[in-house]
């Protein structure tokens, strides 16, 4: 193995260990706290060094996204997408500003092919609360999957967050002049109607996912 500090090679070797046994790969707060680091920079540090010497590849705007290029390893299976908060398929719900959720620590994630991400990035997770989006096979207590994202077309499916109300949901999306319409998918629930001023484009959804149990 290339000049590694016992540091690195004790990451290198717990990353190659964890892929082993679970088919995809640690957190950087799992490899911190196995490997007794002080901090998840200095974990962060020692990984920029593996990566810069060509033993592991990292995607950075995907949590959990390390893959070992050298030394063994399977190669991961599944890749871990943070959960973020929870939307609203149903009346709006205060949820976390968009600057709230790209602080968060990425603790709780859903973990998923990485087919199904693709070549995205800034992919993150929501929990849905609420039935309004039934007949887009989108339950309540489901997890869908968004890409980051500030604009929208017709009929997409978004996370919309009303400026005025404070307040975050998820809908299908329509401009209608200076308006929108955020239209349910279950035809006993109105859509909602604002102006497009009101109106922020967090993210759109790629995937919906229901837990299993």
């Amino acid at each position: 193995m290339k000049e590694l500090s016992a540091k690195q090679r004790r990451i290198f070797e717990y990353i190659r260990g964890f892929i082993d046994d679970h088919d995809y790969p640690p957190s950087i707060r799992q490899i911190q706290e196995a490997c007794q680091i002080s901090s998840t920079s200095v974990v962060d540090y020692n990984l920029r060094i593996l990566e810069r010497l060509g033993l592991i590849r990292r995607d950075r705007e995907v949590s959990r996204a390390i893959e070992l290029l050298q030394g063994g390893g399977r190669r991961p299976r599944v890749v871990a997408v943070p959960i973020i908060g929870t939307i609203a398929a149903g009346q709006p719900i205060p949820v976390p500003s968009a600057d709230t959720w790209q602080a968060y620590d990425h603790s709780d994630t859903i973990e998923v092919s990485p087919e199904m991400i693709g070549d995205r990035e800034n992919v993150y997770a929501l929990r849905v609360k609420g039935n309004s989006m039934i007949d887009a096979l989108v339950n309540d207590g489901d997890v869908v999957l968004l890409q980051t994202a500030g604009s929208a077309r017709d009929g997409e499916m978004v996370a919309a967050w009303l400026k005025k109300e404070q307040e975050a949901t998820l809908k299908k999306f329509y401009r209608e002049g200076d308006h929108v319409r955020l239209q349910p998918a279950n035809e006993t629930m109105a859509p909602i109607y604002t102006d497009a001023s009101n109106v922020e484009i967090q993210g759109k959804v790629i995937a919906a996912i229901r837990p299993l149990g």
